[in-house]
Formats: C-alpha cells, sequence, structure tokens
C-alpha cells in the first residue's frame, strides 16, 4: 500500500493523500499552476523556488520524463539544471513513461531527485482555498497529524534569488551582440532564444558589478527568478547605474519588477499570483491580445510609475501590470514569459525586438 502524507496549511487546513516522491518533510509557500502541459518545464522553473506547487490539472505524469540531454551545456528539455519546486500536490498521478522522448516516470525523477510528493488530494477545494484567503505557508509531513504545532518556513523573509542564481560568470556563443545576462533564476530558454541573433551571452551572478569586473556588453537582459523583488537591492542599484549608459534594457518576470524598482516605482505582492500558460495580456501601445505563460507571485504598481514611464502591458484578467517601457530610452520589460516553455509562445518576437534595439543602440 502506498505511503500516506499530509499537507498541512498554516491556517490549520488539512489534506491527506498517498506519496509518489521522496519521503522527504518539507516546507514552503504553497501556490497552485493551471497549466494543463510541460510539468517537466515547470518543475525546473527556478521560479517556484521555495514553493510546494498544486498543479489544477487531474492528470499528471501521463507523459513521463524527458532525459536531461545538454547541449551548450544547457538540457534541452529543462529550464535549469534540477527539480525548483519544493513539494508537489496533484489530484492523480500517472505512473507512465509511455511518450517517445521518456526515459523516466514522473515518480522516479522525484524521488530521485529527493522531492516528495503526493496524489489523492483534492486540489479544487485546495485551489479554492488559496484563491480565497491568498497563497500560504505549508508543510509536507508524513507524521499522522497530532496537533502539535508546525515549523512553517516564510520565504518571503529570504534571498531566494541567491539561491538559484549562478556563482559565477558563464558564457554562450561568440558572437557579434554582447549580452549581459543578470541571471535571478533564468529559464535557459531565454539563452536558447537569444542564441538565434548573432550573439555572446554573458551570464553573470544577480550581485555581479560589471564596472567593478570590467565587463564589456552592449545590452542588457535581467531573467525572471522567485520571491520578492526587493530582496535583491544590489541588483537594482545596479541596474539603476546601467541606465545611465542608455543602453538596451530588457527584463523579464521578476526582470520587470527590478526595472520598474530601479525605475523609481514600487511593488507588492499579488494575492495567489499568476501561474498558468493561459493568461490573456493587452499590448496597451497595439491594443492586441496575447495568451502568455506566467510564474509570479509580485507585481508592478502601475500608479507608482514615473511619468517618464509607459504601462506596456495589462493582464485583462485583474488589471495588474504586465510589462513597462520608457517613453524615450530602450528600456523595457515584461511580466510574463515570451521564451514559453511551458506554453503559448504568441510572444517571442519580443526577442527579435530586443535585438533590433541592440543593433540600433547598443555600444556603450
Amino acid at each position: 500500500m502506498d505511503k500516506k502524507g499530509y499537507l498541512i496549511l498554516e491556517d490549520g487546513h488539512s489534506f491527506e493523500g498517498y506519496s509518489f516522491g521522496s519521503p522527504k518533510p518539507v516546507s514552503g509557500e504553497v501556490v497552485f499552476n493551471t497549466g494543463m502541459v510541460g510539468y517537466p518545464e515547470g518543475f525546473t522553473d527556478p521560479s517556484y523556488c521555495g514553493q510546494i506547487l498544486t498543479m489544477t490539472y487531474p492528470l499528471i505524469g501521463n507523459y513521463g520524463v524527458p532525459s536531461d540531454k545538454k547541449s551548450q551545456g544547457i538540457p534541452l528539455f529543462m529550464e535549469s539544471d534540477r527539480i525548483q519546486i519544493q513539494g508537489l500536490i496533484v489530484s492523480s498521478h500517472i505512473e507512465s513513461k509511455a511518450q517517445w522522448q521518456a526515459v523516466k516516470t514522473l515518480g522516479q525523477w522525484l524521488t530521485q531527485s529527493g522531492v516528495p510528493a503526493l496524489s489523492g488530494i483534492d486540489t479544487r477545494t485546495l485551489t479554492k482555498t488559496i484563491r480565497e484567503h491568498g497563497v500560504m505557508k505549508g508543510v509536507i509531513t508524513f507524521d499522522k497529524p497530532d496537533g502539535k504545532p508546525y515549523q512553517f518556513r516564510d520565504i518571503n523573509a529570504e534571498n531566494l534569488v541567491d539561491l538559484v542564481s549562478t556563482k559565477e560568470t558563464q558564457t554562450y556563443g561568440n558572437g557579434k551582440y554582447k549580452i549581459l545576462v543578470f541571471d535571478c533564476g533564468l529559464k535557459y530558454n531565454q539563452i536558447r532564444l537569444m542564441q538565434k541573433y548573432n550573439t555572446k551571452i554573458i551570464r553573470v551572478p544577480w550581485d555581479f558589478d560589471p564596472f567593478k569586473n570590467r565587463i564589456e556588453f552592449d545590452a542588457v537582459f535581467i531573467s525572471n527568478g522567485p520571491g520578492d523583488p526587493k530582496m535583491v537591492d544590489k541588483t537594482v542599484k545596479t541596474i539603476r547605474t546601467i541606465m545611465n549608459l542608455r543602453i538596451p534594457i530588457f527584463g523579464i518576470c521578476l526582470g520587470n519588477q527590478i526595472l520598474a524598482l530601479a525605475a523609481g516605482a514600487n511593488t507588492y505582492k499579488l494575492k495567489y499570483g499568476h501561474r498558468g500558460q493561459n493568461q490573456p495580456v493587452k499590448d496597451e501601445l497595439t491594443g492586441k491580445c496575447y495568451i502568455t505563460t506566467q510564474n509570479h507571485g509580485f507585481a508592478v504598481d502601475t500608479n507608482s510609475l514615473p511619468p517618464d514611464w509607459d504601462t506596456w502591458f495589462t493582464n485583462l484578467n485583474d488589471q495588474t501590470n504586465e510589462g513597462i517601457r520608457h517613453k524615450t530610452y530602450p528600456f523595457f520589460s515584461v511580466q510574463f514569459h515570451p521564451e514559453s516553455m511551458p506554453g503559448p509562445m504568441d510572444t517571442e518576437w519580443m526577442f527579435e525586438y530586443f535585438i533590433e534595439q541592440v543593433k540600433k543602440y547598443g555600444k556603450r
């Protein structure tokens, strides 16, 4: 018989399920994702660092897990080098590896990676609880609840970016345009896509000082990542200095929030965030709507933007900010993930747009 496990929320809610991952107790922030596909890419997204992820789609695992084969030092089918979620909660785990790319089952992958997972959970009720009360701290335990208090981890008090960022400078390609990439927990498809445009990617830690280290670059990219953007004040200060150079800056997700803070705007925590592959956003310049992949728990306060900045995109579900751009200089960012993986590729054109700005403005 499968081992029983329990998800305990800080408000006292308790959910009983069955283990199909590592039988290791963990604590983290409980969130939900509405995506139907793409769990290998999603679970390896560093933006999930510190979080216990609930999948709202009921059947998870039904196409197994692809290999970790690499090209140019990065995995072909994953968005980082390891599983980033603290734990996984699903309604029904499908133990399968029938898909032609699969080399192991989801349960095998989670167990080998030391990540706990529970199936048989009423994920509908759990998701409705989070939507009503907001994301909250939780624990996965394999001891039957006995009324004793639990130690809940507060990830909002941690600099999660420091846990997932690269520790050393790494380069990819040797193209004409030198892109300085601040790795705050980037997804590898951002590198893959930028490599299509005659670039040399210089990937640096989140707190890297390009002036002290005398790095030459034509443009700056700020990646996605986990946690509160105000925890990475060193990155914010560096970006503020780089803005004085008037060279192109492109940010994604956490990068949108970092650029906003560098510009003098404010950020705040959303009630339950945006995590899924069907978030509609409106381009305020053209009026076009795009369906996007998203994974974030914080947002930019649009009302706090300085007068020389415009709102670029707006979320059509809740009217929150989905992108900003400077009115004069080539500084811009988006809250969603134009690199997809998983999700729609509707906004992948933004990487070409970025490189066009690099060609036009990108010399120090």
